[in-house]
């Protein structure tokens, strides 16, 4: 049998490992998921545990109900008649048969008889009661009509034991069921050790049932192109070996957060039309020392039972970091457990079992070394934000069941979001789908793109009465923002201008790039410093005065000069050197002098900006006032009517 088809039947062969007595159990205290719910008969979903119990005991109480209700009513056929009936019978020579119990007779009739007083009931089955004061020769009054006298009852009746049974079953059932319900919760209660510990089985999963593919990746092409290599050596594995090739045992996917890394796993397997298993790293850290360990084992032991399979572990650095720090107690920490037995499952690969490891960090400079050693994680994918055609393609996946007028332009706004995650344009498309149900319509409108676009980079609205000292201030503090991004060369070109209170803002001033930028430098960073230094610059040009609004600006301004004097080395004083690394002490590179040479760099670079912003302000007063005056009346400019309020031609945004 080829590897294609083994590989096809031991995924339509999969459902019928679910009816095996040793087959998988998936269980609620796995601390992982699994893509796609085992499928009963039918096709339909299994129902819970708990629920098929109890309907077995339902089912059961009632069907014993119906029985002993069925037998009470055949045993209540025998018509009750007076003794004088009865004698009277027995010397018409019409009793067939009698049992008799102390003074209950009961018996059966030859012919039917009518009940005296009752001409239109008939019996034939009877029971009677013989008075203790009757002096009768009865029996040899039976012996002469030639009736048969029983030594069992005509009328079968249940016996103490049986009745006793049936009048204690439904509090047996309520004891038993609480029993088992006792023991599950003991179970939950205790953590589940047994199979926290590895005794459990859980649940193979259907394949079918993975529905993310590639289809729903959009805006990571070259990440796509690294990891369909994966795909292919899982739908095809031969094609590998005949070559000696093996596949990676382990691919890293490194990146910001809200860059698709775990759709990208899930993607890759739903390509593949394998089994995937997803669990987040901190799920195997439990205060019980083992644990963890434990639960990779079983981790890895159900994935090989269906390989070939995914497993995907994301944010491994909570349990990936490198050893021997100071988290580390004595070297049995529980977190350094668990990752040795990542270690050990990983090199315990044949590297033909089918089973491959993905992970997912936004750390990988944490991760221990022997993790992205060759032989574990081979590879390390590093999934980048979009580009804008990427963005764009996102944007079209996002928006696949969502309404759009015609007015919407998806490729404009993908160029108005430099910077954005997938998970960012898809909050994007969210929040204008809601502002269209909010209002009742069925469809999204271009201005609901726009307003989502601006509660998200700008914030939301707040409905502040300012006065109108502190509106005109917020005017020309927003103003100085705007028009030094106007005039200085290779500035961002200045798309909105509001003074409408947002967030913790009093006004906002929003600039983005014509196109994505990748590297920046020392002139366009420069000039970063003296617009966010704009609206200080303004305040006291044309009022005379320094506020507090201008402390976001002074943050922006002082990180932007301290990377280009000591991570970026753009500056003379301080040379080519990085001084300030990205986490930690910086002492521990660098010695005072050093670093009393940045703060130094860092105070003149921005002294220096600020100076050339005030300059540029002074120079450019009407165009100033211009701004500041529509602001003040209209609240919000667009980008053409901010560049219209300060004179500027349109046309000289480049």
């Amino acid at each position: 049998m080829s590897d294609q088809s083994r590989r096809e039947s031991d995924q339509v062969s999969a459902p019928d490992r679910d009816e095996r007595p040793d087959g998988a159990r998936q269980r609620s205290d796995q601390p992982w998921r699994t893509e796609g719910l085992p499928m009963g008969k039918e096709g339909r979903p299994r129902l819970p545990r708990w629920l098929r119990v109890t309907a077995w005991i339902v089912g059961g109480y009632l069907v014993l109900f119906l029985l002993t209700t069925t037998q009470d009513q055949m045993a209540a056929s025998a018509e009750t008649i007076a003794y004088t009936e009865f004698t009277t019978q027995v010397e018409k020579g019409n009793v067939a048969e009698v049992f008799a119990r102390g003074d209950t007779i009961e018996g059966r009739l030859k012919q039917a008889a009518s009940v005296p007083g009752k001409t239109d009931t008939e019996y034939t089955k009877f029971t009677t009661e013989r008075p203790t004061f009757a002096n009768d020769n009865l029996y040899g009054a039976l012996e002469k009509s030639g009736t048969t006298v029983r030594a069992t009852p005509v009328v079968q009746e249940r016996g103490a034991l049986w009745n006793l049974l049936i009048s204690f079953a439904p509090i047996l059932l309520l004891v038993g069921f609480y029993l088992w319900l006792f023991r599950r919760q003991q179970r939950a209660a205790t953590g589940g050790l047994g199979g926290l510990l590895g005794n459990g089985q859980k649940k193979p999963v259907d394949p079918e049932s993975v529905r993310t593919t590639f289809a729903d990746v959009a805006g990571i092409d070259e990440v796509e192109t690294e990891i369909t290599e994966i795909v292919d050596y899982l739908k095809d594995p031969g094609k590998y070996r005949r070559v000696g090739a093996r596949a990676p045992k382990g691919v890293l996917l490194a990146g910001a957060p809200g860059t698709g890394k775990t759709l990208l796993a899930r993607a890759t397997a739903g390509e593949a039309g394998v089994p995937f298993f997803s669990a987040s790293a901190s799920e195997f850290i439990e205060a019980i020392v083992g644990v963890g360990a434990s639960r990779v084992r079983e981790l890895f032991r159900e994935a090989r039972k269906v390989a070939p399979a995914i497993v995907f572990i994301d944010e491994i650095d909570t349990i990936g970091r490198a050893r021997g720090g100071g988290r580390a107690i004595g070297g049995h920490d529980e977190g350094e457990q668990t990752l040795n037995q990542i270690l050990t499952e990983m090199d315990g690969f044949s590297g033909t079992e089918g089973v491959i490891v993905l992970a997912a960090t936004n750390r990988p400079d944490v991760l221990d070394p022997a993790l992205l050693r060759p032989g574990r994680f081979d590879r390390t994918i590093t999934v980048h934000a979009p580009d804008q055609a990427g963005r764009e393609a996102i944007l079209k996946v996002h928006a696949r069941e969502k309404p759009l007028t015609a007015d919407v332009d998806l490729a404009a706004l993908a160029k108005s979001t430099p910077g954005m995650t997938g998970a960012d344009l898809a909050n994007l498309l969210n929040e204008a789908a809601l502002a269209a149900a909010r209002t009742g319509r069925s469809e999204i409108r271009r201005h609901d793109l726009t307003d989502a676009l601006e509660k998200i980079q700008l914030g939301t609205a707040r409905n502040v009465v300012m006065p109108e000292e502190e509106r005109r201030r917020t005017a020309y503090h927003e103003g100085g923002h705007a028009l030094l991004g106007m005039i200085q060369a290779g500035a961002d070109p200045v798309r909105k201008v509001s003074i409408i209170p947002r967030g913790r803002a009093l006004g906002v001033t929003l600039s983005t790039p014509e196109m994505d930028r990748y590297g920046y430098d020392a002139d366009y960073l420069r000039g970063r410093i003296i617009g966010a230094l704009g609206g200080m610059a303004a305040e006291q040009e044309v009022l005379g005065v320094v506020t507090t609004g201008a402390e976001s600006d002074l943050e922006t301004a002082t990180r932007i000069a301290r990377s280009m004097v000591g991570r970026w080395g753009m500056s003379q004083a301080v040379g080519p050197v990085s001084v300030l690394p990205s986490d930690g002490d910086p002492r521990a590179v660098a010695s005072d002098a050093l670093l009393n040479t940045v703060d130094e760099e860092v105070r003149r670079l921005i002294e220096e900006c600020y100076q050339e912003a005030r300059r540029l302000l002074r120079e450019n007063r009407e165009r100033l006032d211009g701004i500041a005056a529509e602001l003040l009346k209209h609240e919000t400019l667009d980008e053409a009517d901010a560049y219209a309020a300060a004179g500027i031609p349109h046309d000289l945004l480049a």
